[in-house]
């Protein structure tokens, strides 16, 4: 197929439908339920996979069927079905539900405030990754309309993702009469290494996150009074992430949360480095004279693919400042995200983690930690022929450079899961997360013109699984 016969088209297709659907899709606070715990009142999921179902019904592709899936309880999928010409089936992968709002967005925009500006949309979700179902179909589309020989086509579009997928499982279950025996999954909930070539996505970190509260009175007393005497919530939870986490390093200490690294990986590490130079660090916001923890490329790289690391993403008990009056207070809750390596078993670590933490409280204090995720990460089998070539035919029409690989450091648990229910399929990775993207965090943007080149590499890789041999 001549790639660059349907960029144009695509491009035209992004700018003439998709972008207005984005639009609209990024003003529903389409949060996640862990983070909107009353989705369902709230209607919000709702709206957004009806935005996405009432969009792809009027595509003229041929044959192609869709629904939205429900389970009693549980977030919806929309689920579609393209036939193909070929004895092979596909299965796309994406989300419509949302991280939550964040704070520090620029006073021109916000989370449900879309915005264009130098060739990007900003607004909480269009990246991370409702762009997705889109991006899909768009490709499908453009083969329909050339005749291109592709493979049956069959789509999931979740809405809990952002809260561990925990409602898929289910519906993989429910689905799986239909689903037919996939050989190539292509997910579009990844990042890029930068916005000038096609990047495939080889490894996903797990993750395992929860609340660990300590309580050290039924309420809190004057700080005169009681400090020097009742111990300080705030310093028991120091004590206990020591357990977990070198302060100095940010070294994650328990071995159970650490993983041989294979060695194609740290080859791979190594490349991707050098590739991106030191675009690998100018792409993070850093305040002041902020230094990153390693200034090794490769080390860095790896840190954030293969290696534990912890972070804080919230706490409880702490009044604002403007409020903080000299009290010791009864409380510190503080909200755990610790990333583990791929091959790192979720369920485990969450256990483990927990059990680390609330094993001999200093100071007797009550100490709980209340799991919410634990996800397992995810490593590409190895990439057949076909598929590198195609990779690299793609990246080269679309963007002028050869493709590239590396690990992300981010969460897909619906990877792990395909990869154990289809074990022979291969794997094509990608997403359009690149430099100060912003996932999850204020500004969050979507690269119009790499999105629409991603989608014509997706079509070129469609076209040429149609005829694979090897």
């Amino acid at each position: 197929m001549a790639l660059s016969s349907i960029i144009d088209t695509i491009a035209e297709h992004w700018e003439r439908e998709i972008i207005p659907q984005l639009v609209d899709y990024i003003r529903i606070p389409a949060k996640s339920p862990h983070f909107d715990p009353d989705w369902e009142r709230n209607g919000h999921i709702e709206r957004v996979i009806r935005l996405a179902e009432a969009w792809a019904r009027e595509q003229p592709i041929a044959g192609l069927a869709l629904e939205i899936v429900r389970l009693p309880g549980r977030t919806p999928v929309l689920f579609f079905e393209v036939p193909g010409d070929a004895a092979r089936t596909v299965l796309l992968y994406g989300h419509l539900d949302k991280q939550p709002e964040m704070v520090g967005w620029r006073g021109d925009g916000g989370p449900w405030t879309p915005l264009i500006e130098d060739g990007k949309l900003y607004g909480r979700g269009a990246a991370d990754d409702g762009y997705a179902i889109f991006s899909a179909l768009s490709a499908l589309r453009a083969l329909s309309a050339r005749g291109v020989k592709h493979a049956r086509c069959i789509g999931v579009i979740e809405t809990c993702e952002e809260s561990g997928s925990y409602d898929l499982p289910a519906y993989l279950d429910a689905l799986r009469p239909r689903l037919g025996n996939v050989d190539l999954v292509i997910g579009l909930d990844s990042g890029c290494g930068d916005y000038e070539r096609l990047w495939a996505t080889t490894s996903l970190r797990g993750l395992a996150a929860g609340k660990l509260t300590v309580e050290v009175l039924t309420e809190g007393v004057h700080s005169g009074d009681a400090s020097g005497l009742v111990p300080s919530s705030f310093r028991i939870a120091r004590i206990l992430l020591d357990r977990v986490e070198d302060a100095t390093t940010g070294w994650v200490k328990p071995a159970a949360f650490h993983v041989p690294i294979p060695p194609e990986r740290v080859e791979q590490a190594a490349q991707a480095a050098a590739i991106l130079g030191d675009l690998l660090f100018r792409k993070y916001p850093f305040a002041g004279s902020t230094r990153p923890m390693v200034i090794d490329g490769a080390e860095a790289m790896l840190n954030r693919t293969w290696r534990p690391a912890l972070s804080i993403i919230g706490a409880d008990g702490l009044p604002p400042i403007a409020n903080a009056g000299n009290v010791l207070r009864p409380l510190t809750s503080l909200e755990l995200s610790l990333r583990l390596p791929p091959l790192v078993d979720g369920h485990q670590a969450t256990l483990a983690l927990k059990s680390l933490l609330e094993a001999n409280p200093p100071h007797g204090a009550r100490v709980t930690f209340d799991t919410a995720q634990g996800a397992t990460g995810w490593n590409a089998p190895p990439t057949r022929p076909w598929l590198a070539r195609a990779l690299d035919a793609a990246s080269r029409a679309a963007f002028g450079k050869p493709a590239a690989a590396m690990g992300e450091g981010g969460t897909i648990p619906f990877m792990a899961m395909l990869g154990a229910q289809f074990p022979q399929a291969q794997f094509l990775i990608t997403g359009v997360l690149g430099p100060r993207s912003n996932a999850h965090g204020p500004n969050e943007f979507l690269h119009l013109d790499y999105a629409k080149r991603l989608t014509a590499c997706v079509a070129e890789v469609l076209a040429a699984h149609a005829s694979a041999d090897d």
